[in-house]
């Protein structure tokens, strides 16, 4: 009871009252038109609200609904005992009885799944704690703090704004993001996201972005606007129950008039077969359980950390048969690190490394970051003019007046600088200044640790081909490709051949299997929107790749995939289970409610029954075990 809404508690009283009186009634003894004395009040309490729902629909034009069946239904069945000593009473009371005991499991199972993606609103902030310029610290909406402001953060409060940890050091809980309870320490210099809770260090963050392009305004956009793009099935049942419903009263009719009419049957007896088979045919089971268990799979799904953007992408995932990752950031952790600087003379490796990384200071890829970190200390900018950034090639710029080339082999063939080979494995930067060749720079990443347990479980679970595509060299892309067993690799492309190559997979995919794309870089976008499935790496992703992908991996880990596949099935499962079972019951109890064979009763059980059996089944979808 303490779980329940005040509106369900409400309705639970109304059907407990009803219920009473329904079994006074059966108790008393009184027949006729005496018996009213206790069927009546018990519709009126616990079917009133039907009658007026009905009764406003059809003065708003909008007839034919569940609630119009229903009272036709029971107002047909108390005609029918009027002139059967009150023989009918008793049903007229008991469908409306159980319909509404129906419509409280429903709002239960509906009003659970929301609160498994309400729990989810809990990260929005109410308030930031805002460093003045004086020093001082006052509290103020997380939308008025500016970017470049300093907040304060103190232990046991959400992080309100993405940002960069100025001073302090502490553990962040990051479970309503991500799904996995294990804190993540942070200190100076790292970056922060909105939504965690600072757990014990006082930090002070310049944030990096206003609230509204946070990553817990994000979140919260995605899950509030998931429920509005539907699943192909929630569609068809939508169209079916607005053509299916006055189609059923017509046949209703025709069963009440046609059996008189073609003799052998009484006008009680077909319009008593009439109201069985409007009592049957109510839609209800299709209606609530389909879209239910959809939106429980998104809600299952956001608590292991997986923002699915909507019930048609949860359906278009469970079929997929290709899956297709960037390599970067994706399968490996793109935490990139100076491994070896191989000079040619006249220049040392100090000047070799300067120069890499004043060329590439103004760029936000990993390698360029990993430059500068190696360089170590503030680089003079200034000493850095006429930047240009060659997509899939690096950069060129002028450093100290002289010309700095900085890319792989294409950007030299491109210069007309002769590259020499490199024996180390890794993302090799070669070096040009002032059109000659000055030297390599070899970058290392390492694997993300589940990269390939998430390829063998995605085996396991029948994704019949892994495919990894990369802007990297031929070695580089061997290696990981070997490391994490993907089927096949292709190394050396530009962002445009990454598209070019996806398209060629789309159109060798099997029949009947969508394709899906990993990837978590601004170049990814392009890949992820034509994808049948863009997946995204979402914490440390960029925006414009979170924006393009249909589904956000939280945490950044690949072993999400097979996880977010496996529910994204069992919820097609589901509904599959809901349709079969409620259209096959209903079809049994129609027929033999056609032939006489059957009553109300049974026909309560065939509406209300498989409807309670449905939403139940439908509610499995809000308890997702994370390992798949």
């Amino acid at each position: 009871m303490k779980n329940l809404t005040r509106r369900q508690k409400k309705q639970l009283t109304r059907i407990l009252a009803g219920a009473a009186l329904f079994l006074a009634g059966e108790l008393s003894g009184l027949s006729g038109a005496w018996s009213l004395l206790f069927y009546l009040p018990a519709y009126l309490i616990v079917g009133g609200d039907v009658v007026r729902k009905a009764a406003q629909n059809i003065c708003s034009g909008q007839v034919f609904d569940e609630n119009f069946l229903m009272v036709l239904a029971t107002f047909g069945a108390f005609a029918l005992g009027f002139f059967s000593s009150g023989e009918y009473y008793p049903e007229a009371v008991g469908v409306m009885l159980f319909y509404q005991v129906g419509e409280l499991f429903q709002s239960i199972a509906v009003g659970n799944s929301r609160r498994s993606i309400a729990a989810l609103m809990d990260i929005r902030p109410d308030e930031a704690n805002l460093e003045t310029a004086e020093g001082e610290v006052c509290q103020v909406s997380p939308e008025e703090v500016p970017v470049g402001g300093v907040i304060v953060v103190k232990p046991g409060e959400k992080i309100p704004l993405d940002g960069t940890v100025l001073t302090g050091a502490s553990s962040l809980n990051t479970a309503a993001l991500t799904g996995e309870a294990a804190p993540r320490d942070v200190s100076e210099g790292d970056a922060v996201i909105s939504g965690c809770i600072n757990l014990t260090g006082l930090l002070r963050i310049r944030t990096t972005k206003p609230f509204a392009e946070s990553t817990v305004a994000k979140i919260l956009d995605l899950v509030e606007n998931s429920s509005s793009k539907k699943a192909k099935a929630e569609n068809f049942i939508t169209k079916f129950a607005r053509w299916y419903t006055p189609a059923v009263t017509l046949c209703a009719l025709a069963l009440a008039l046609g059996l008189p009419l073609l003799g052998g049957f009484s006008w009680m007896d077909g319009i008593s077969r009439a109201l069985i088979f409007l009592v049957v045919s109510c839609p209800c089971a299709l209606v609530i359980s389909i879209p239910l268990s959809f939106f429980g799979g998104i809600g299952g799904a956001s608590r292991c950390g997986i923002l699915v953007k909507g019930g048609n992408y949860l359906e278009a995932l469970a079929k997929t048969g290709v899956v297709v990752f960037d390599k970067t950031g994706t399968l490996t952790k793109g935490s990139f690190a100076v491994a070896a600087v191989h000079p040619e003379p006249p220049f040392a490796k100090e000047e070799l490394l300067e120069l890499a990384a004043l060329a590439e200071s103004y760029s936000s890829h990993p390698i360029s970051r990993s430059l500068r970190e190696a360089c170590g200390g503030a680089l003079d900018t200034a000493r850095v003019s006429e930047v240009e950034e060659l997509s899939g090639h690096g950069v060129t710029a002028r450093v100290d007046g002289r010309s700095v080339a900085a890319g792989n082999e294409k950007l030299m063939g491109r210069l007309g600088v002769t590259a020499p080979p490199c024996e180390v494995p890794g993302t090799i930067v070669h070096l040009a200044v002032d059109g000659a060749y000055a030297g390599q720079i070899v970058i290392a990443d390492e694997l993300k640790a589940d990269a390939a347990e998430a390829v063998r479980a995605l085996r396991a679970c029948g994704v019949r081909r892994t495919v990894m595509l990369t802007g990297d060299g031929e070695a580089v892309a061997r290696r990981v490709a070997a490391q994490v067993g993907v089927d096949e690799l292709h190394a050396g492309l530009l962002p445009a051949d990454k598209v070019d190559r996806v398209e060629q997979l789309l159109a060798q995919k099997p029949a009947g299997t969508n394709l899906a794309f990993v990837g978590d870089g601004i170049n990814d976008a392009p890949v992820l929107g034509r994808a049948d499935i863009g997946i995204a790496m979402g914490a440390l992703g960029s925006d414009a790749a979170i924006e393009a992908a249909d589904v956000v991996l939280m945490d950044d880990a690949p072993g999400k995939i097979p996880l977010a596949i496996s529910i994204a099935r069992k919820a097609l499962r589901i509904v599959r289970e809901n349709i079969v079972f409620a259209l096959g019951v209903k079809a049994l109890v129609l027929v033999l409610g056609a032939l006489g064979r059957t009553n109300m009763w049974a026909a309560v059980f065939a509406d209300v029954g498989v409807s309670v059996i449905a939403i139940l089944n439908a509610s499995r979808m809000l308890r997702v075990k994370k390992n798949p």
